[in-house]
């Protein structure tokens, strides 16, 4: 592969891992977290980041090394093991792509005052169609590469016109008040739990980019992508953040639009609403190609149809939607749903990051397996916790 091209489809993985997670429920839960925790939110926002790196390097890495997915890994590592593995996160990647479909309708409807159920169809429709194009990988690169600069433009304007106290949040961010376990948990969950670890790593598959050779550019393209996470993490947490600071109210109805409205008025009205669709759009099609990834190897007509078979996702999902309504409260809970699957995940991984069968002679990093299992072992903790508590 020419350089150029590799740097573009690292690039396009990164954003294809960043944008999937940057979806209406991360702008829900980060919106809801800052208005309990205030400036002490930025904390979990940093436990979080560090936590994202050490799964995300421990996946990539030993996925792109094999040059299998997580399901075929995880069968070779444990029998059946990828079976229960692919439908957690399918179903968890149904779960967040119902909101994500209902994100879409709800941002339509700030923009041009139409119906919700409309905006959804629409915006399922754009979606469905970049998989029916025939560079799909490309378009799809491209698609979140361009609206999650989008994204990143328009919150900056909103946290300079917000102006939150930078000194206060920067303190509690290493010094906090209180530490919220299922803050942690949701947030964890909804940046590299369940199908957004793999998203970028299947992408990289995907497009040929496997193998020990190809380690630099995977742990560039995996820092990246939680990078570009934790800067929209943080400056949606400022925005909100500097609102509440200003003595102005955040509507539970809906959260991070009143921040916006409150930041900038009716123009930052409108400008959530291109961020949400950016936001819900990009995480449609990092849901419906991660979740497909994951049981499309199982029989190779999926395999060989496996854009029919996103297509075929993103109606159902939209189906359902319809069906149900908007699942406001699903929205927060997702996160934390994914959160349970992370530890799953990564322990499959981290075993088999030491079977020969599977790496074969690559030797994965001491550093990065103790790391991987406290970030295992601190999940589950905290899922547990937030299970009973």
């Amino acid at each position: 592969m020419e350089k150029k091209s590799l740097r573009s489809v690292t690039l396009g993985a990164a954003f294809l891992m960043a944008t999937s997670a940057v979806g209406p429920g991360f702008l829900t839960q980060t919106t809801v977290f800052t208005k309990q925790l205030l400036a002490s939110f930025g904390f979990v926002i940093l436990l979080s980041v560090i936590l994202d790196i050490f799964a995300q390097l421990n996946i990539w890495r030993v996925l792109t090394v094999s040059g299998k997915r997580g399901q075929d890994v995880a069968n070779e590592t444990i029998p059946y093991s990828g079976y229960v593995l692919a439908a957690m996160i399918v179903f968890g990647g149904l779960v967040f792509n119902i909101g994500n479909i209902a994100g879409c309708g709800l941002a339509f409807e700030v923009l041009f005052g139409i119906p919700v159920w409309v905006g959804a169809l629409i915006s399922a429709g754009i979606a469905i169609a970049i998989f029916l194009v025939k560079e799909a990988g490309a378009a799809m690169d491209l698609i979140v590469k361009v609206l999650g600069v989008l994204m990143l433009v328009l919150i900056v304007y909103v946290v300079f016109v917000a102006s939150p106290p930078l000194g206060e949040a920067a303190y509690r961010t290493f010094w906090p008040e209180t530490i919220d376990a299922r803050a942690i948990v949701t947030l964890v969950g909804g940046t590299v739990g369940g199908y957004i670890t793999f998203a970028g790593a299947h992408r990289l598959i995907d497009a040929g980019i496997s193998g020990e050779e190809n380690l630099p550019q995977v742990n560039q393209s995996a820092v990246t992508g939680i990078v570009l996470t934790a800067a929209i993490r943080f400056l949606l947490f400022l925005a909100a953040f500097g609102v509440i600071s200003m003595g102005m109210t955040i509507d539970d109805a809906n959260p991070p639009a009143s921040v916006f409205q409150n930041a900038a008025g009716v123009v930052g009205y409108k400008m959530f609403g291109v961020v949400m669709w950016a936001a819900a759009i990009t995480s449609v099609i990092g849901a419906a190609f991660t979740s497909v990834s994951f049981f499309k190897t199982f029989h190779e007509k999926l395999d060989k149809n496996s854009n029919y078979v996103i297509v075929a996702f993103i109606v159902f999902s939209t189906i359902i939607f319809l069906f149900i309504g908007n699942p406001i409260r699903v929205l927060v809970w997702a996160g934390t749903i994914n959160g349970f699957i992370l530890p799953f995940g990564l322990a499959i991984v981290l075993i088999a990051s030491r079977r020969s069968k599977v790496v074969g002679n690559y030797v994965h990093p001491m550093l990065l397996q103790i790391a991987g299992w406290l970030v295992v072992a601190i999940m589950a903790y905290f899922s547990v916790k937030t299970l009973i508590g």
